[in-house]
Parts: structure tokens; C-alpha cells; sequence
């Protein structure tokens, strides 16, 4: 059977908002509630609200920028237009790191959780095994084609917006009034932590960008995607804080305080039910995870940064079975070795860099192409990346400089491959 020669178009715009979702909507809501309260108390609901509005500002950006695209490889993809191969595949490098360590950290989670259940979770050999069993599955769905690893994307966001829904729909009639008042406000720095912390809880949306090269009428479904995927995200988060604040009066010391507030006004079972809400989120998270992962090496390959076999699509699927396999078997290995530790520092920081760049790409794609209008065009877009690049470096100013050298460790060994593979074709 013939290959075919390029990746088969099976993402509509509906799959797209579910999948944007799910890349968003993880394991952090079911426990950023309490740690924003016990630092801003119920100012913490006015963060959730200016964080909503920065990353929309990221977002009216990508929209923008995403728009001009129709191959696999999202912010990659952006850069390489703008600033050329090397820069480009920095950022590639980066994404997939975070796609990698996310995955290993978000997985080992899931088993965190699933030991709520029965002890038998925490046993050494069952965590290997649901790892490998897990990834198995989740790999199968990307194998056989978009089209089922979207529909499996829909349902389980659905499946994890559902509990959601009914904690904030139940728990509003459960609201204690008395749990709003709070006399002294918050410090500016107080409030900065709160905001800088909940900028995370909003990021991760720009890992579904990487599938273009899938999605049916990118040029219009991403603007479309990106902007009311953002908006049903902020409703929920906010809504969340809300109910957690009004029916969970000792928020602040909570370690699970979504499920332990639904079973404060719902019983054991509301608290089960939103334990088995954060199972499905997680597991929907990492199906996006190795939906957009496994697209990198592949997009790389098609811009000849990484070896030819990577551009291998299978011919009956369409899928870039070499790819999703390579990556697939990279985030069982690190994940069974990562254990619980987590990427944080490296995820940050690239994401932050990945911001700034795709802002500064706005500007240079518009400065190239001034009279182009066959892509959405954000009004005062240039303004709005300026204030998104100052925005990062804002935030890039609160990391340390051991969580930067580690970022530089990870990106110089991306480097070396990307030298090597440069030298070996220049052999050739």
C-alpha cells in the first residue's frame, strides 16, 4: 500500500475547543484552589481573573499567529518562519522536553490518585505496570488515526467537565456568605504569587497548535478553538474558587480541596465522585500530551533538524506512526524512572520562552508581510505582543538561576543532536 504523503486532515473545529480543554483543564484545578487562598485569601478569585486576562492576551497573540499556518508544528513552526532553524528548533526542543517530563510527572499522579482507592497503587511493580499500560493505550488511539484519538479526546473532556459541573452547580446553593469576608487585603507581592502561580494553571493550550498539519480549516478553526476553549476555561476556574471559597471553610490547609469541599455539601460519594473527576482529567491530559509530543519529532523531521525517518506516515492511518512510537516509548521510560519528581522549573521556563517568542513572531510576521490579510488579524496586535513579552519577562524574573542552568543543561543537549545531525548531512 502506498504511503500516503501527508497527515490526514481529522480534527473539526469542535474536537479542536475539546482538545484545547483537555490540554489546559489537568491535575492543578483539583488542587490550586487552597494554595491561591492561603496566599491571597478571597482576593484569590481576582486573580484567577487578571491571570484569565494575561493568558487571554497570549491567546488573542496565537490566534493570531496560528492563523497564518496550516503544517504540524504549532509555535515550532511560528519561529522557524520568523527567526529561521536554529531558534526554531530551541523552541521545538523545549516543547517536546515539556511535553516529555509533563507526561512522567502527570502519570505517576494519576497512580497517586488511583491509591485512594486501594493501597495496592502504591506498590512499585503495579506503578510500572499502569504506566507501560496506560501509555499502551493512549499510544494505540494516536496509531489509528486523528480522527479516534479526537473522538477519545471529546469524551473524556466531557467526562472531566461533567463532575466539574455539577460541584459548581450543586455547590452554589451551599455557599456560606461568611466565608467571603475578609478585612485586610492582600500585599502586592501576595497577590503577584497568587497571579504568577495561576498563569500555569492557564498555559498548556498552545500543545494542541502543534497538530495544524490535522486540523480541518486551520486558518479559521484555531482563532475559533483557541479563543472559546479560553473562555469555557475561565468560567470553570472561577467558578471553582467560588464554590471552594463559600462551602470549604478551612480551604487554606486542603490537599484535595475540590473533592473535600463537595464532601462538605454533597457526602463521601461527592468527594469520591470528584476523586474519579481528577482520574479522568489527568488521563484526558495525557492523551493530548502524546497527541501533540509525538507530532514534534515528526515536525522537525519535515524541516530536515531531525533524521528522515521521523517524517515516516503510516500508510493506511495517516499517522506519523515513527514518531508517536519513539515518543511513546520515551514517556513510559522517563516515567517510570522520574517517579513523582517533576519538571516544573524546565515546563516553566521554556513555556514562558515559548511565549515571548510566538510575541515576537507576531511582530516579525507582520513587518514581512504587512498587506497580507488571509489570516485573523487581531486589532492592536503588535501592542498586545509587546505587553505579552513584557509579561514573560516579568515572570521570567522570579525563577532561580539553578532552574535556569537546568533549562540551559536540557537545551544544550538539544543542541548537540541538532549539531550532530547537521554534520552528518553535511557528510552526506
Amino acid at each position: 500500500m502506498k504511503s500516503p504523503s501527508s497527515l490526514k486532515r481529522g480534527i473539526q473545529k469542535w474536537d479542536l475547543v475539546f482538545l484545547i480543554i483537555n490540554s489546559v483543564i489537568g491535575a492543578g484545578i483539583f488542587a490550586l484552589p487552597a494554595k491561591v487562598y492561603n496566599i491571597s485569601g478571597v482576593y484569590s478569585i481576582a486573580a484567577f481573573g487578571v491571570c484569565a486576562l494575561v493568558m487571554m492576551m497570549l491567546i488573542l497573540v496565537f490566534a493570531e499567529v496560528s492563523s497564518r499556518f496550516d503544517r504540524t508544528g504549532g509555535p515550532y513552526l511560528y519561529t522557524h518562519q520568523a527567526f529561521g532553524p536554529i531558534p526554531a528548533f530551541i523552541i521545538g526542543w523545549l516543547l517536546m522536553l515539556t511535553r516529555l517530563f509533563s507526561y512522567a510527572t502527570l502519570i505517576n499522579l494519576l497512580i497517586v490518585y488511583l491509591a485512594f482507592f486501594s493501597e495496592i497503587f502504591q506498590n512499585e511493580y503495579i506503578r510500572i505496570f499502569l504506566i507501560f499500560l496506560i501509555t499502551t493505550f493512549i499510544t494505540y488511539f494516536n496509531w489509528i488515526g486523528v480522527k479516534n484519538t479526537a473522538r477519545v479526546s471529546n469524551f473524556l473532556t466531557i467526562a472531566k467537565l461533567f463532575p466539574l459541573a455539577v460541584f459548581i452547580v450543586v455547590g452554589l446553593f451551599f455557599l456560606d456568605i461568611n466565608n467571603f469576608q475578609q478585612n485586610d487585603l492582600p500585599s502586592l507581592s501576595e497577590f503577584s504569587a497568587s497571579s504568577l502561580l495561576l498563569i500555569f494553571a492557564f498555559g498548556g493550550f498552545e500543545a494542541s497548535l502543534v497538530n495544524s498539519g490535522e486540523i480541518v480549516n486551520p486558518k479559521k478553526n484555531l482563532p475559533f478553538g483557541l479563543i472559546t476553549a479560553s473562555l469555557v476555561i475561565t468560567g470553570f476556574y472561577i467558578l471553582i474558587q467560588i464554590v471552594s471559597i463559600g462551602t470549604l471553610p478551612d480551604l487554606a490547609n486542603s490537599s484535595y480541596p475540590i473533592a473535600e469541599a463537595a464532601s462538605e455539601f454533597m457526602g463521601w460519594w461527592g468527594g469520591m465522585f470528584i476523586t474519579i473527576g481528577a482520574v479522568i482529567s489527568i488521563i484526558g491530559t495525557l492523551n493530548v500530551q502524546i497527541l501533540s509530543g509525538s507530532r514534534l519529532p515528526f515536525a522537525l523531521s519535515e524541516e530536515n533538524q531531525l533524521p528522515e525517518i521521523f517524517k515516516k506516515i503510516h500508510p493506511r492511518f495517516a499517522t506519523p506512526w515513527v514518531s508517536i512510537l519513539v515518543f511513546a516509548s520515551l514517556v513510559a521510560i522517563v516515567a517510570t524512572f522520574w517517579g513523582f519528581m517533576n519538571s516544573l522549573a524546565i515546563s516553566v521556563i521554556a513555556r514562558l520562552l515559548l511565549y515571548a517568542m510566538v510575541c515576537a513572531s507576531l511582530i516579525k510576521l507582520r513587518s514581512s508581510e504587512p498587506t497580507s490579510k488571509n489570516f485573523f488579524k487581531v486589532p492592536y496586535g503588535n501592542h498586545i505582543a509587546i505587553l505579552g513579552i513584557l509579561a514573560t519577562v516579568w515572570l521570567l524574573s522570579g525563577t532561580h538561576i539553578d532552574e535556569i542552568l537546568d533549562t540551559v543543561y536540557w537545551t544544550g543537549a538539544g543542541v548537540v543532536i541538532y549539531a550532530i545531525h547537521a554534520f552528518t548531512k553535511t557528510e552526506n
